[in-house]
């Protein structure tokens, strides 16, 4: 009589436990690979869902792409002693009187300091009168001043040095040594040496990236392209304004993967088998390598070529799904590139699905089984 009464509360206690399974849903880390499939333009969702193959690599593979404008790139350096409107100037006379315009006989020379070129691209030297400094190289008007001054004096000896000023300058912020405005000099003219000038970078090459503002217009360039391409070493100009920060991209892995993570990017280019490697790649206990699925917000361009359909219009959503059991799938993970705002999610195996739901059947019965136990004991 006992045990028919213990199989009957069993029964029972089964039902009630696979009817409260089928109500809830079992706690797991993301949805299974058939929930993914669901969520296609194909059956109830609006995400196309495309499997990666060498084709669809290389219509998806866009990476971020940076470079100076041909405006910029076709610049020449500007002459390192070219005097210009807010440049200093100072002037050194020697004369060869003892009584002269501007020594005496306790001074061999008179050294008139900050002479600052006005926004017309005048200076004014005494006995000389206002005379025009910018275009013109220091040598060129020492000649300029000491012809005035010949009038006056005779074969008056002349020094003439530029110094910086606020009319060919550079403003440079961010991660550099020495934040600053610095003047565009001789050794300073091109965008490597300025840079160089403010104490180099303070953050890793490879993620570095430099912004240059000239005016409205503004380009930016990975900051190793600078020495792989010495075209992109752009000639600087006075009021040009540079930064220099850290590349903010990020992306996220989620699923059984060794860690979830969002991860910043620490190159260029990152491809799907570097983003697993970065959490530890697959959890070799919990992910089925078959359902390796990137999540991606594609533009308009880039989804026409990759699904083939060129009367697309607007953004598009595109599960990307790699099978790194396939004959070439580790090679399609490692050339398939991930992009900034990408999610990267690895399935569970349906056998760990299985064992999690027979792990809860089994330790829910378990407890009814105690609890009839009680029951009968009583």
């Amino acid at each position: 009589m006992f045990a028919i009464r213990y199989r009957s509360a069993s029964l029972l206690a089964l039902v009630v436990v696979a009817a409260g399974v089928g109500a809830c849903t079992i706690p797991r880390p993301g949805p299974t690979m058939n929930e993914i499939f669901a969520g296609s333009v194909q059956r109830e969702g609006n995400a196309y869902i495309v499997a990666v193959g060498d084709r669809v690599t290389r219509a998806a593979n866009v990476p971020l792409t940076l470079g100076f404008s041909d405006a910029l790139v076709r610049a020449r350096l500007l002459g390192g002693d070219t005097i210009r409107v807010g440049d200093e100037i100072t002037v050194t006379v020697f004369e060869n009187v003892p009584e002269g315009l501007l020594t005496t006989t306790e001074t061999a020379g008179a050294s008139l300091e900050q002479i600052q070129v006005d926004e017309q691209g005048f200076i004014f030297v005494p006995f000389a009168g206002r005379i025009r400094a910018a275009g013109q190289t220091p040598e060129g008007l020492r000649a300029t001043i000491a012809r005035q001054l010949d009038e006056q004096t005779p074969d008056p000896q002349l020094y003439v040095s530029r110094t910086g000023g606020d009319g060919a300058s550079v403003s440079l912020v961010g991660a550099l040594g020495a934040q600053g405005v610095y003047p565009i000099e001789r050794p300073t003219r091109s965008l490597t040496a300025m840079i160089a000038r403010a104490g180099g970078v303070s953050i890793a090459p490879n993620v570095a990236q430099v912004t240059v503002t000239r005016g409205a217009h503004t380009d930016r360039v990975w900051l190793e392209d600078l020495f792989r391409h010495p075209e992109l070493d752009i000639a600087l100009r006075g009021g040009d304004r540079v930064l220099i920060q850290e590349d903010r991209r990020r992306f996220t892995v989620l699923g059984a993967t060794g860690a979830q993570s969002v991860i910043q990017f620490d190159n260029p280019r990152i491809s799907t088998i570097e983003a697993l490697a970065q959490v530890g790649g697959l959890d070799p206990t919990r992910a089925d390598p078959t359902g390796v699925f990137i999540f991606r917000n594609e533009p308009e361009a880039v989804a026409r070529a990759v699904l083939g359909q060129p009367t697309l219009v607007g953004d598009q959503r595109v599960v990307y799904v790699l099978d790194l059991t396939a004959p070439n799938g580790m090679f399609l993970a490692r050339d398939f590139l991930i992009r900034d705002g990408d999610t990267v999610y690895v399935t569970e195996a349906s056998s760990v699905q299985w064992n999690r739901l027979i792990s809860t059947l089994t330790g829910t019965l378990s407890a009814t089984g105690s609890a009839v136990a009680i029951t009968d004991s009583d």
